[in-house]
């Protein structure tokens, strides 16, 4: 019996099955035979977003949230493609994170620099190498080795995201290494052309045509004879390399750790995260300046409570500090710093199969003395855009997983 090409695609992809007598007449078929360990996998995200008042509608410091307030949102559509390693130890396969929607805009994963509402999150190969445990790597576009919160909001406790991913790295294009060394201790390290996102961007101009970004972290996981806090996890990691937003160098420290309490159902959690920015259009600094590096750090804290098999809680409060509006326009702050608080509570019911319902309230809290983060403000009362410090969100958010 013939069959299409695109009939045995579909069929790979396990969204038709053939007759048994076409699985025997196509079993010798190549394709069909490379592409059948592959899954595919996604989601879709949307929203809704509210915040109380009138005219204050304002620019959110944190990623994924801007042009969402007072109104219904698709935030993103996810496909993945994934062939996963096998236990042989020459073992191959591949991962693709395809993004869809505004969310994508974040990544401006376009060789060209260019935001659009398409965007390659991760692309690569994965290979194992016989050596000791099986020495594993990743070559193409990948996930930062750095980070508490991930990209991926069905992964997260909270819908939002923190301050902290906004200094951090998103994606970038290199090879990196992972081994584990025993089930307590592993460790990844890599190269790749700069910090990302853009894929295929490299340092060069400003910096030298061997300038690379490199890139490590550890991970320490508690081990099970360790009484409550077995499965705890220490995760710590650094990235430094070339910065294209930013036209500058930039090193990033991160450090995280994930704790069960006595509490069986209580998990905390805290990150700390450092970046440096050497501004290479400022240097050397301007006549007078005494800011030649840009400076950014964030704490965080998160606490999730199990409350019925269906129920959860989650927390999260956290304090910023930088020297250039990450958060907003992007301007050089030479005249103070930008502060900012944050607390978040979210309170998630899984009533339909595959689906993440969450109600979230954010308070957002203009600490310091600079203005650039406009948090909106009503001219009726006197309030400029901008001069308003306290800025409140109230949103539902549903994920279909598939």
């Amino acid at each position: 019996m013939k069959v299409n090409p695109w009939t045995l695609g579909l069929a790979a992809a396990g969204l038709v099955t053939l007759p048994a007598a076409t699985q025997a007449e196509e079993k010798l078929n190549p394709l069909l035979t490379a592409v059948t360990p592959t899954s595919l996998s996604g989601a879709v995200s949307t929203s809704i977003h509210w915040n109380p008042g009138t005219g204050n509608a304002f620019s959110s410091p944190r990623l994924y949230q801007q042009g969402k307030a007072d109104g219904f949102n698709l935030d993103v559509v996810s496909l993945t493609l994934d062939k996963p390693l096998d236990e042989s130890q020459w073992a191959a396969g591949y991962h693709v994170d395809l993004w869809f929607g505004p969310d994508a805009n974040t990544f401006a994963s376009q060789s060209s620099g260019t935001t659009a509402d398409l965007a390659i999150k991760q692309a690569y190969v994965a290979l194992r190498t016989p050596f000791g445990n099986g020495l594993e790597w990743k070559v193409g576009v990948f996930d930062s080795v750095i980070g508490y919160e991930s990209h991926d909001s069905s992964k997260d406790p909270n819908y939002s995201r923190s301050y902290a991913t906004s200094i951090e790295p998103h994606t970038h294009t290199g090879v990196l290494g992972s081994y584990q060394f025993s089930p307590s201790f592993g460790m990844s390290f890599g190269i790749a052309d700069t910090d990302g996102p853009r894929i295929n961007s490299r340092a060069n101009p400003p910096k030298a045509e061997s300038f690379k970004t490199y890139m490590a972290s550890l991970a320490v996981t508690a081990p099970d004879d360790w009484g409550f806090v077995s499965g705890s996890t220490l995760y710590s990691g650094f990235v430094n390399g070339f910065n294209n937003g930013w036209n500058g160098s930039q090193f990033n420290y991160y450090a995280g750790v994930t704790l069960n309490t006595p509490v069986k159902k209580l998990k905390v959690g805290t990150s700390f995260d450092y970046a440096t920015i050497t501004d290479d259009a400022y240097q050397p600094p301007p006549p007078g300046s005494s800011q030649p590096e840009l400076n950014a750090w964030a704490l965080t804290g998160y606490a999730s409570y199990e409350l019925t098999e269906k129920l959860s809680g989650h927390f999260r409060i956290e304090y910023t500090e930088t020297d250039a509006n990450i958060y907003g326009t992007g301007a050089r702050l030479e005249d103070g710093k930008s502060r900012l608080f944050g607390m978040t509570g979210t309170l998630q019911y899984d009533l339909w199969a595959n689906v993440i319902s969450r109600l979230e309230f954010i308070w957002d809290h203009q600490a310091g003395d600079n203005t650039m983060i406009p948090f909106g403000g009503q001219p009726e009362r006197g309030e400029t855009h901008g001069s308003k410090r306290d800025a409140f969100t109230i949103a539902l958010n549903l994920i279909y997983k598939f």
